[in-house]
């Protein structure tokens, strides 16, 4: 090839590709150039909108004495189901008493200053860099928030607008803040915002605070509880000193002291003294009824309308509370919570009730006295997880009979040991290895009774058979069907073993009536509520209840359930014939619940149309006397409750189970089989219990223990031909 012609053809393709590149390059700047000034377009129409906006909202801006006098609307209204009693009115009569400010404490601006805006002295109304991150927020989340409050728009905010989450908003708040920075001086506005934020319990301004929380002038005010008033207008009822935050308000008010100390408002050792102090709280006015319900649904409420909403919207709020059935509960939770106290040493206790059929709570009481602030009475143990004893132990029956597992399944009550690295013996603290915790629960009474059937060992609550129970019946799916019933605890799996079925996991009061509630509505769930209807000031419906149901449980297993829970001869050898659990006119289904070291005392029990249930115990988790364990505490409480609530209603049975008819050894009532006396893990499959046994049980990590114990019982009775423990002749109510 001709090197000349070579050499012209890349010149000329250089050329070309130069040329391609530099018309390219011209593309680009020109495209960039039409978006440059696009964006210049939509900067000058956004600024001269934003200017427009500021210009029209700035001529709004009210006098001093307006912003003084606060605007309010209706207040929003909490009735009973019936709509006639009034529970609560949410602003009550508004307690406010204006200070001038030389009189305004010097402890209570600086505590104000580090918990809300200690730039305040400094900016011009507005925190351009909060503003700029609420707006990304917004962008990104696809939604409007709150963010960048300074003080000067929380003034405008609390005392000119809404609390609405809009954009609109949010421009007439700024544009307020910056006219109102204009127009005052920044003590007028401090000022003004102290004497006009709200703080909760109706008080507004910190000399009604002081005076509602303290009972004392806001110049008396110490450092710690300064601090404390100025951590609750972030959330006035989350951090309500009367509500069931008192832990958060406490970890707020420490947060605000350690800004105050960074900002050099108070020296370390001032921190040091405040942090430690345990403020003491006056106890609340009795102005309301069922106190710790209408603190549940006021914070819902905020929750889901916002604070100002309900603070001034005028709603009327119609709950699910039966007023008669409240006043029986709050009647016998204090009777009975002060012979507790007395004679059992369980200071607190608390109940709540249920329609099954609906899934609306009927009555609540949190406490033995919500205003007894000085021994926690305003905490709502209904709502706050408690380990539940043996009243957990229907889930796990339930699982195991919906895994093909009978009430006539027969289970050994002996001493047994459950961690398979350790000696069947039951004697030993760790395995071999010295780091493995040996597990062999005994019976409340330390006996051990030898065969049983499922139906004699919930009904008896015994713990050996019901940790077998557990084991057969699978700790995961026993955890699942607790959540589909109702429990909302007990998420994080890795926690948990067998002593679950004992109550190894903590769980609420509220949520155990639900899903006991599922059993007496044959296995339908109905959402837990406590809203009818949310009504406007203009009459528009803003929610109400619906039937919201879901089958959780086969029918029959609800069914067998109930029967066993309500057969009073199955539990009759361990509570006597005539126990808290016994209604002679109706059946009633009924199970205690005790934990360890007699903590917490628990009765669940329902009948079709009513489950209630009662916990009694000591807010600091210290323990009840012995005696108090389990029926004797929480069933008189519970027996008089349901005695009251149910008297003129009619008698209601509940459905009976499908007789089950089967021949297979140890699901019959038998364990006697081909093979003399065994386990259940060597005659029965548990992942399939009607079909053949297992090839090889000793496959099964439990299968040694428990066939251990077993042998040695069998040896040394003598009596292989002895059928499961009858029932005995009356005995006293015991104290499982």
């Amino acid at each position: 090839m001709n090197p000349v012609r070579v050499h012209a053809r890349a010149c000329a393709s250089g050329g070309l590709g130069r040329a391609n590149s530099n018309g390219m390059k011209k593309n680009r700047f020109r495209l960039f150039r039409k978006l440059l000034l696009y964006a210049v377009c939509l900067i000058v129409i956004g600024i001269v909108v934003l200017a427009g906006l500021f210009v029209y909202y700035a001529g709004q801006v009210p006098d001093p004495s307006v912003i003084m006098s606060r605007k309010l609307s209706e207040s929003t209204k909490i009735y009973d189901r019936t709509g006639t009693n009034l529970l609560y009115d949410v602003h009550g009569e508004e307690k406010r008493t204006i200070i001038p400010w030389d009189q305004m404490p010097d402890v209570i601006r600086k505590a104000t200053l580090a918990a809300e805006d200690s730039d305040f002295y400094n900016h011009q109304g507005i925190d351009i860099w909060g503003i700029l991150r609420a707006a990304y927020k917004d962008v990104t989340t696809l939604k409007a928030s709150q963010g960048g409050s300074t003080i000067t728009q929380q003034l405008v905010k609390n005392a000119l607008l809404s609390d609405e989450k809009t954009i609109p908003r949010k421009i007439k708040e700024v544009a307020l803040s910056i006219e109102i920075e204009r127009k005052y001086t920044k003590d007028q506005i401090f000022w003004m915002y102290l004497n006009q934020i709200p703080y909760g319990s109706n008080a507004y301004g910190i000399e009604a605070a002081s005076q509602t929380f303290f009972n004392k002038n806001a110049s008396d005010l110490t450092l710690s509880e300064a601090a404390t008033l100025a951590a609750i207008p972030q959330a006035p009822t989350y951090y309500s000193p009367y509500g069931n935050h008192t832990d958060e308000l406490i970890a707020r008010r420490n947060y605000v002291l350690g800004r105050m100390k960074d900002l050099g408002y108070i020296t370390a050792d001032d921190y040091n003294v405040a942090i430690k102090i345990k403020p003491d709280f006056i106890p609340p006015a009795k102005d309301f009824q069922a106190a710790h319900f209408v603190i549940m649904v006021k914070e819902y409420l905020i929750d889901k309308y916002g604070e100002d909403m309900v603070d001034n919207g005028g709603l009327k709020v119609y709950t699910t509370l039966d007023t008669n059935l409240q006043s029986i509960a709050q009647d016998v939770v204090t009777k009975y919570g002060n012979i507790n106290a007395k004679q059992y040493k369980a200071t607190n206790a608390a109940l709540v009730a249920a329609d099954p059929k609906t899934g609306q709570i009927l009555a609540m009481v949190g406490s033995r006295d919500y205003f007894d602030i000085a021994n926690q009475g305003n905490f709502n143990v209904a709502t706050a997880p408690r380990q539940p004893g043996s009243s957990f132990k229907p889930f796990a029956y339930a699982e195991l009979i919906s895994k093909g597992f009978t009430d006539s399944t027969v289970l050994f009550d002996l001493k047994t040991e459950f961690t398979p690295t350790c000696d069947p013996s039951g004697d030993q603290s760790f395995d071999p290895t010295g780091t493995v915790a040996c597990y062999h629960p005994q019976d409340y009474d330390g006996k051990f009774r030898g065969p049983v059937t499922a139906r004699q060992a919930i009904g008896m609550s015994l713990n050996v058979p019901s940790v077998q129970v557990l084991y057969l019946a699978g700790l995961d799916d026993t955890i699942n069907l607790a959540h589909q019933m109702g429990i909302t605890t007990l998420n994080d799996r890795s926690r948990y073993g067998l002593s679950l079925v004992l109550g190894g996991g903590e769980v609420k009061l509220v949520d155990m009536v639900s899903a006991y509630s599922v059993f007496a509505n044959d296995g339908i769930k109905e959402a837990q509520n406590f809203i009818l209807k949310v009504v406007a000031n203009d009459g528009t419906v803003l929610e109400e209840y619906r039937k919201d149901e879901e089958r959780v449980l086969d029918p029959q297993i609800a069914r067998t359930i109930s029967d066993m829970l309500s057969d009073n001869k199955a539990r009759a050898p361990e509570f006597g014939y005539n126990s808290a659990l016994y209604f002679p006119d109706r059946p009633v289904a009924a199970k205690t619940g005790t934990t360890q070291e007699n903590r917490d005392g628990w009765l669940i029990g329902y009948t079709p149309s009513l489950a209630a249930g009662v916990w009694t115990g000591n807010n600091d988790n210290s323990s009840m006397t012995a005696a108090g364990a389990g029926v004797s505490a929480a069933g008189p409480m519970w027996h008089e409750f349901m005695s009251r609530a149910l008297d003129g209603t009619p008698v209601e049975n509940f459905i009976k189970p499908d007789p089950v008819q089967t021949d297979k050894i140890m699901l019959n009532g038998q364990y006697l089989g081909p093979d003399g006396i065994h386990s259940i893990l060597y005659y029965v499959d548990k992942t399939d219990p009607q079909g053949p046994p297992p090839t090889n049980p000793s496959d099964d990590p439990q299968f040694k223990n428990w066939e251990a114990v077993v042998e040695r019982w069998a040896m040394n009775t003598g009596q292989i031909n002895m059928t499961p423990l009858p029932t005995p002749a009356p005995t006293p109510a015991s104290t499982n």
